[in-house]
């Protein structure tokens, strides 16, 4: 197909274009608040401070640029960003399997993650930026070694995807594992080992400092983190093709078996083993710290995008091997119809229930908003933990909105039933 990339770019500004005018009307959320009240007094130590447990370096870059330019008045931008990067992957990842798979192949693996409704936290939520932006990094650092003097390209990606997120770990594990198996590239690991250091020293300075869900993470989670790992691989699969749940371990069975009946034919090349490297530690990285969560998390929408990407890698390696000439051909089209067609109704199914949760953060504003004057404000009232957990001091939300802006503005007031429970929670007990 001589226009495939033609088509994929068409067909990713249509999609992000119909997101933008879908989230006109969304605005700030829960973590995003750590950052906005806390940016007004963030020096340079505190771009390098972990955000939960994951660098956020870029992210506060990021933050600080669009908060001290853009404000709180408009979300578009922020959203903006977080769908650049999602196109950038969806070419990224189409570019790649192009030079492994071909054209068509590739066509169908960059529209499956164009379309991917079951990763639909991370493409309405401009908070997931970073973890979109750390694939960008990365899927640009596996295409830079395809290049013989592409590693030292390629390791600056890697840091960069891991100044990012921890997301970065995948891409980090997939290169290295890619140079370890290609013995004439052995010597180019100096350049990961550089990067190595500078996570090793990033971590004992400040990222051991980093915060862990509640309940905290124990021994226990050595024992759970195998299961942990094989749900979530197994809902990253069921992904691809908008399903998920009690599909995951069957289809994760298919999907291995797929694997290795194409590494059984022509071999397993160092990149495909990196990649599956990669995709198996991130996930037993995250179990480690989060496996007290419950085996299922494993298959949270934020993590099932991250978990798909290496998936199409490896699953369009092996389509390599089917027959895509003849009546095949209208069959696996079907096929591929089907799945992008389940994935935006899965899509369309959870992110109908955002708008509900805009309008309850909107009250928020609006009570807080109304509140601030009053003699009977609790100077230690969260707002509203479902939506704004990180709100426990109202004055710290004011410092914000008075240097960047009323977030209010444009947005009306329609949840008066959440309105009130916010200046409830904000008033003294008794005033």
């Amino acid at each position: 197909m001589p226009r495939a990339r033609l088509i994929v770019a068409g067909v990713a500004t249509v999609v992000v274009g119909v997101l933008l005018w879908a989230t006109r009307g969304y605005t700030f959320y829960f973590d995003e608040w750590t950052f906005i009240t806390a940016a007004p007094g963030w020096t340079l130590a505190t771009y390098f401070a972990p955000h939960n447990e994951h660098p956020a370096i870029a992210l506060r870059a990021v933050y600080s640029a669009l908060l001290h330019t853009i404000g709180l008045r408009a979300y578009w931008p922020y959203m903006a960003v977080l769908l650049l990067a999602h196109v950038s992957n969806v070419l990224l990842l189409f570019e790649l399997v192009r030079r492994r798979s071909g054209e068509l192949i590739a066509l169908a693996a960059a529209l499956l993650l164009l379309l991917l409704g079951a990763g639909w936290e991370d493409l309405i939520w401009a908070f997931q930026m970073a973890w979109l932006a750390s694939i960008a990094c990365g899927l640009g650092a596996l295409l830079a070694l395809q290049s013989p003097r592409g590693a030292p390209l390629a390791a600056g990606l890697v840091a960069a995807a891991l100044a990012c997120s921890g997301i970065g770990l995948l891409f980090a594990v997939a290169v290295t594992v890619q140079l370890l198996l290609t013995r004439e590239r052995r010597r180019e690991l100096g350049w990961l080992v550089l990067v190595g250091v500078g996570l090793a020293v990033w971590w004992l300075a400040f990222g051991r400092l980093g915060n862990h869900p509640n309940p905290q993470p124990t021994a226990a989670n050595l024992l759970v983190d195998p299961v942990y790992a094989l749900w979530a691989l197994g809902e990253a699969v069921a992904a691809i093709f908008g399903e998920g749940g009690w599909f995951g371990p069957p289809l994760l069975v298919l999907a291995a078996a797929a694997v290795a009946w194409r590494w059984r034919r022509s071999g397993a090349d160092p990149l495909a083993v990196g990649v599956l490297a990669g995709l198996v530690a991130f996930y037993l990285v995250v179990g480690l710290g989060r496996a007290q969560l419950g085996i299922q998390q494993g298959g949270a929408s934020r993590y099932l995008y991250v978990g798909a990407v290496p998936w199409l890698i490896l699953l369009a390696d092996a389509a390599r091997g089917l027959p895509w000439r003849g009546t095949w051909r209208p069959a696996l089209a079907a096929c591929l119809f089907l799945a992008c067609f389940s994935s935006a109704v899965l899509f369309y199914s959870f992110a109908i229930a955002r708008p509900f949760v805009m309008e309850r953060q909107v009250a928020d504003y609006y009570a807080l908003a109304a509140e601030r004057n009053d003699p009977c404000l609790n100077p230690s009232a969260p707002v509203d933990l479902l939506v704004m957990p990180a709100v426990t001091r109202p004055e710290l939300y004011y410092r914000a909105v008075d240097l960047f802006g009323d977030p209010r503005d444009g947005l009306t007031l329609h949840d008066r039933a959440s309105y009130e429970a916010a200046v409830a929670n904000l008033r003294k007990p008794g005033c």
